[in-house]
């Protein structure tokens, strides 16, 4: 009796140890992530690939808050006169289309798993506008990230796939 005693009190001691040895979320996020994947969806269920089948990107995360990203399709076509100063508007369009970048602030909601991102600037100007900006992270492992942009100023669902980046 006593050692079945002994052994459940053992079992909650260490449960307890592996419990405080796991990490928050903000802790697991920080470091550098690969993109994999995004998908869209818009609200009537029509769903694309708005950087194409093989996305380039990173996202990197700080301990202390700040945030950078980059997304492109795989291949962004380069501009004729070799200046981007120069770039004919048919270029600037499709560079534009395939491509964005930002960085800003972000804080997690622990029991939710909601991102807040506040964007200091971005190529698309527009977004950067728009305070508290919700990501909502339905997958964090140490080697994996997803999370969903639920409304982009398009109305559109964004679904990102990350896997963390392999140290140089």
């Amino acid at each position: 009796m006593n050692k079945a005693l002994v052994a459940v009190v053992l079992g909650f001691a260490l449960s307890g140890v592996a419990f405080a040895q796991q990490k928050s979320a903000k802790e697991q996020i920080v470091g550098a992530w690969t993109l994999e994947a995004v998908t869209s969806e818009m609200d009537d269920g029509k769903k694309g690939e708005p950087f194409g089948p093989s996305p380039k990107g990173v996202i990197i995360f700080s301990n202390d808050g700040h945030f950078s990203l980059f997304q492109s399709r795989a291949e962004i076509p380069k501009i004729a006169a070799n200046d981007r100063a120069k770039a004919t508007p048919e270029e600037a369009q499709s560079i534009v289309a395939s491509s964005i970048a930002y960085y800003g602030t972000y804080a997690i909601d622990e029991n939710t798993k909601v991102m807040l991102v506040n964007l200091a600037a971005s190529t698309y100007a527009n977004v950067a506008a728009i305070p508290n900006q919700k990501r909502t992270i339905t997958l964090l492992t140490s080697d994996e990230l997803k999370f969903d942009n639920p409304r982009t100023p398009n109305g559109m669902t964004l679904r990102t796939a990350w896997k963390r980046a392999a140290a140089p």
